[in-house]
C-alpha cells in the first residue's frame, strides 16, 4: 500500500511539471503557431496524461473551446481509487458456516485501483464514453490465524498455531470498464459535476497470502487460490471537480471451481481521484 501512494504522489508531480511544459509550449509566437495550434486540436488526440480529464488537456495545449466532440486515446494515470472492499454471501453481509473462515477485519479490508491506458470518443461537452484499462486489487485483513493452500482442488486452509499480526489475503486483477460519462456546465469556481457509470470487467493476474508473525517475520504466497479468473460487475462515480466518490459490485463469484464458496460476491466502495 506505502508503495501505491509513493506512485500517486510521485506521478502527479510529474503531471505538474508535464503541463507546465505543455502549456509553455502551446503559448503563440505568431499568428502561423497559433493556426497550427488550432489545426492540431481537430486531430484524434494521443496524448500522455495524469489525473487529467479531456477539457483540462484542451486549455493546457491551447485549444479550449475546440474539443466538442472526437477520439481521444493514450496513456494515462486516473481514476485513482481508494475504499472498503466487503464480501456478500448470498446477498447478506454476514458470512455462513462454510466461509467463517473468511471473517476479516472491515475496516483493514480494502480495494485499490487505478486506470492506465484510455481511449473514447467525445459526443460533446456534456457526454462522452471510453474504454479503459488498469489494475484493482483487493485485500481481505484476515481475523484467523489461517493459511489457504497452494495448488488445492477447493479453496482450503490450514490452521496455525502462530498468532499474525497481519493476514492478508489477496487478489489482483486487470480491470477493463466501460465508462459512460456524463457532466454539467462549469460553475463559477469552473468546475463541473460529474456522473459516471457501467459495465466492469476484469482478468486475474495474481493471488498473494502476505503475512507477518514473531515466528516467521514476512512471508509471502503466490497461487491463483481459485479467485475467478475472469469477473464482471458494474460501477458508479459521482465526483465534483478532481474528486469524487466510487461504487463497485461484481455479478459473479469471487471463487470459481470451489462448490461451498457459490454464491459468494464482492463489492468495494470509497473515494475516486483524478476523473
Amino acid at each position: 500500500m506505502k508503495r501505491i501512494f509513493i506512485l500517486f504522489i510521485v506521478l502527479t508531480a510529474v503531471n505538474t511539471i508535464y503541463a507546465d511544459e505543455v502549456y509553455n509550449k502551446s503559448l503563440p509566437t505568431d499568428s502561423t503557431k497559433t493556426s497550427r495550434t488550432v489545426t492540431k486540436s481537430k486531430k484524434t488526440e494521443v496524448s500522455l496524461s495524469i489525473g487529467k480529464s479531456d477539457e483540462s488537456r484542451s486549455e493546457e495545449d491551447g485549444s479550449k473551446g475546440s474539443r466538442h466532440s472526437g477520439v481521444s486515446f493514450g496513456l494515462t494515470f486516473a481514476r485513482f481509487d481508494i475504499g472498503f472492499s466487503k464480501l456478500i454471501d448470498n446477498g447478506s453481509f454476514t458470512l455462513s458456516p462454510e466461509n467463517e473462515f473468511l471473517e476479516y477485519d472491515g475496516w483493514k479490508t480494502s480495494n485499490v485501483g487505478f486506470d492506465l491506458l484510455q481511449f473514447g470518443y467525445r459526443f460533446n461537452s456534456a457526454f462522452k464514453i471510453y474504454l479503459s484499462g488498469g489494475v484493482d486489487w483487493t485485500h481481505l485483513r484476515l481475523e484467523r490465524n489461517i493459511t489457504m493452500r497452494r495448488n488445492a482442488p477447493v479453496l482450503e486452509y490450514d490452521e496455525s498455531d502462530i498468532q499474525f499480526s497481519k493476514n492478508r489475503f489477496s487478489s489482483t486483477y486487470l480491470r477493463i470498464p466501460l465508462s459512460f460519462e456524463f457532466r454539467t456546465k462549469e460553475d463559477k469556481s469552473g468546475k463541473k459535476f460529474r456522473f459516471i457509470a457501467g459495465p466492469d470487467m476484469g482478468f486475474l493476474l495474481n493471488g498473494r497470502v502476505k503475512q507477518k508473525s514473531n515466528e516467521n517475520g514476512k512471508q509471502k504466497f503466490n497461487d491463483d487460490y481459485h479467485f475467478t479468473k475472469f469477473r464482471y460487475g458494474a460501477f458508479a462515480r459521482i465526483g465534483y471537480g478532481g474528486a469524487g466518490l466510487y461504487a463497485k459490485y461484481y455479478f459473479n463469484d469471487m471463487f470459481e471451481k470451489s462448490p461451498a464458496q457459490k454464491g459468494l460476491k464482492n463489492m468495494a466502495f470509497g473515494l475516486s481521484i483524478g476523473f
